[in-house]
């Protein structure tokens, strides 16, 4: 592929690859003994056969051939694809003929294609399953890959065939997808530079070279942090509280470490930890919450990650200000639906004081229990998960021990969510064995139509390991493309505890919905039906992208489908229904807190990413707490979900300014599934109608007129407001 490409996840992002490139006259530059060499050099640009990325997979629907992949496959097949895709990019502007969209912008979309086999499997590995090798290769590609970017994104012949054909636009004969696509990579140039002088350019080369090594440096620093902030707990009584299967986990975490006789206690990727809500220790829970909320401070002697945090906004801001644009926030909201700042702000901080309100009335049921409890401390973050389940079980009448029996992982995928993919869309989903995997635990399914034709493949990946990075996303290993005859694999990942030995996979509630919201991403990349691989899928833009997902996780507490997956995992008993009711009744509990907590990391991030290069503070605590208290946000009991020191979406991943995208997207998906609700359910002509005018679009035509032509009318935020529970 041709474009820069973003391998897409959900709640941790990695990092962007850009799609590629240098200037067909120039050398890739070398890097600490890299082996990389001057295009013009006698150097072949072929890769040994016996290296499995020197052709397509021969595999189904070219999925990697993960059993013979090794280690040392990767830096060559790097190597070789950076030089093959300069020479395509050399042939295109070395041509005589006048620039046309098909013998440029379609020969740009069609390069790469063998760099694009080895990123799309090295990314993926480098979050799911990744080892020191892999992090050390990662750590040199990092500025190369910027390098090749820039190279190709700042090729001054290139962009000139580009801009010509987008000048002569209304001229030209161009299918609605066509335009899309010339206009996103006409953008695209422009957003990299390519008219910028000479010495702008270098400096920009510069900055982003130094800025994929940092963003590379704080993705590894987090995974090395979770398993340093992991809280070892001696003696099982401080345990108490957590259930059988969660201290059989507890204590295989800790044999797996080599601490045997002890239990290991692992933080999540957010400031919040489910332990939480369950240790009956006050003092256990305050260790827990202080390991997750401290992280990547340098407390104690560990992983110090702020000064790498300072001088990537720093190095932001100076490069949204040689582009053109006031802010790094700025420059990256420009081509997203919210399209400045202001707008997204604006969204947030409209809901603080609703928000606000129904915290304090949240504090008040607490402290309330508290005292009914004869608790005389004050209500502390480490104590709020805990005493809200306790709220959340009187007035609901709902224990978290009783109602995970009901939602066993296998039951939650083939029953409910694979169900629910059949009743919207027709199709099925068939498990193989014969295809290799990158970790035994990974399973994989051919996706049918009704028809008995094929979508694609699914790969999903449940359970937590030290190799894994956090939270839950999806991505892919082969992107649709019409133009280059490829339907998709998709893989999602989850973090999901692992039983102990023997036991069943037992999964929260909260759990259930991210695998609905994570098959909602994973369907987007399915029903992709384009031409062009740059509009393909979940490349859309980021207030868009959560859309499709954040949609599906409200399929989870449908009665009709709920009662079909949650059913006891011994008996084979279907959820009793009024405990059915109560689960459905408490998900709405706690929005308050699970809004503010949300709002707090999301204004975070627009503070950060607003400040120019000579507004970048030295002490990033003292100024997450200023920004907390100027929007009203600053509520102790409730931190943000992500504190500054391990906020991964944006230091080391695609969110940078943008996690309020997640929001702007719930507007829509609210708004849509209330449409559907009103017009039938989960019915075929509704799923058939979200799969062609939204799921298989992409970026093909704009992400709003998809949206409209799907539901009839902009969405409004009444749907949202009755979905968070706030009205």
């Amino acid at each position: 592929m041709s474009r820069l490409k973003c391998f897409f996840l959900t709640f941790l992002i990695l990092a962007c690859v850009s799609k590629p490139a240098m200037s067909y006259q120039q050398a890739l530059p070398s890097s600490n003994g890299s082996n990389l060499v001057n295009k013009n050099s006698d150097a072949t640009l072929a890769l040994p056969s016996d290296n499995p990325f020197a052709s397509v997979s021969s595999l189904a629907f070219h999925t990697p051939a993960f059993d013979q992949i090794r280690t040392e496959h990767f830096q060559p097949a790097f190597t070789a694809g950076m030089k093959q895709q300069l020479q395509e990019i050399a042939d295109i502007v070395g041509q005589a003929e006048p620039p046309t969209f098909q013998n440029t912008v379609e020969a740009y979309e069609k390069t790469g294609a063998l760099l694009n086999r080895v990123q799309q499997v090295f990314f993926n590995l480098t979050s799911a399953h990744t080892n020191e090798n892999l992090q050390n290769i990662q750590t040199e590609l990092a500025p190369l890959l910027a390098a090749h970017s820039d190279n190709i994104l700042l090729d001054r012949g290139l962009f000139a065939r580009v801009a010509a054909i987008y000048e002569a636009r209304d001229s030209v004969a161009l299918t609605e997808e066509q335009y899309e696509v010339l206009r996103h990579h006409y953008d695209e140039f422009v957003r990299a530079g390519a008219k910028l002088t000479d010495e702008q350019q270098g400096r920009i080369r510069s900055l982003n070279e130094q800025l994929s090594t940092l963003e590379t440096k704080f993705d590894d620093n987090l995974l090395a942090i979770t398993k340093e902030r992991s809280v070892v707990v001696d003696d099982v009584a401080e345990l108490d509280g957590l259930s059988a299967a969660d201290i059989a986990a507890a204590a295989e975490t800790a044999k797996e470490r080599g601490l045997e006789g002890k239990y290991v206690l692992e933080i999540s990727n957010t400031t919040r930890v489910p332990v939480l809500s369950s240790l009956n220790n006050r003092s256990l829970r305050q260790r827990v919450w202080e390991a997750s909320a401290y992280r990547g401070l340098g407390k104690n002697g560990g992983i110090d990650n702020r000064p790498l945090v300072l001088e990537i906004a720093t190095l932001r801001a100076e490069r949204a200000k040689l582009l053109g644009f006031e802010n790094h926030a700025s420059f990256k909201l420009q081509d997203q639906m919210a399209k400045t700042p202001d707008a997204a702000r604006k969204m947030l901080t409209d809901l603080v004081p609703g928000v606000v309100a129904r915290v304090q009335q949240e504090s008040a049921d607490l402290k309330a229990k508290m005292a009914e409890l004869n608790a005389d401390h004050e209500l502390a973050p480490w104590d709020w998960e805990y005493y809200s389940e306790k709220v959340r079980q009187s007035r609901f009448d709902v224990d978290e021990a009783a109602v995970k029996p009901y939602f066993e992982l296998d039951s939650v995928l083939q029953k409910g969510v694979f169900h629910t993919m059949n009743r919207l869309f027709g199709i099925t989903f068939r498990e193989r064995k014969d295809l290799p995997v990158y970790h035994p635990e990974v399973r994989v399914f051919d996706v049918l139509n009704r028809d008995g034709s094929m979508v694609g493949l699914f790969y999903i990946d449940f359970f937590k390991r030290d190799s894994k990075r956090g939270g839950a996303w999806m991505s892919s290993f082969v992107d649709q493309s019409r133009l280059l005859n490829e339907k998709p694999v998709i893989v999602n990942v989850l973090n999901n505890a692992r039983p102990a030995e023997g036991e069943p996979a037992l999964i929260s509630f909260d759990n259930v919905t991210t695998m609905f919201h994570e098959m909602g991403h994973a369907v987007h990349g399915l029903f992709s039906d384009v031409t062009y691989p740059s509009v393909s899928g979940t490349e859309t833009p980021r207030d868009f992208v959560e859309f499709p997902s954040t949609f599906e996780e409200d399929w989870a507490i449908q009665p009709g489908i709920l009662s079909n997956y949650a059913v006891h995992y011994k008996t084979g008993e279907p959820i009793p229904e009024e405990l059915l009711g109560k689960v459905i009744r408490a998900s709405k509990f706690n929005q308050g807190f699970d809004t503010l907590e949300y709002l707090a990391a999301a204004i975070l991030d627009l503070e950060w990413h607003t400040l120019s290069a000579d507004e970048i503070p030295d002490d990033i605590e003292a100024f997450e707490a200023a920004t907390l208290k100027k929007y009203g946000v600053d509520i102790a009991a409730v931190p943000p979900r992500y504190r500054t020191a391990y906020f991964a979406h944006i230091w080391g991943g695609g969110y940078s300014a943008s996690y309020y995208a997640y929001l702007w997207s719930e507007v829509l998906a609210a708004d849509a599934f209330a449409y559907m609700q009103s017009n039938g359910g989960a019915t075929p002509e509704n799923g058939d109608k979200l799969r062609s005018e939204v799921l298989s679009r992409g970026s093909s035509r704009d992400p709003m007129e998809s949206y409209k032509a799907f539901r009839g009318q902009e969405p409004t935020v009444d749907a949202l407001l009755i979905r968070r529970g706030l009205k």
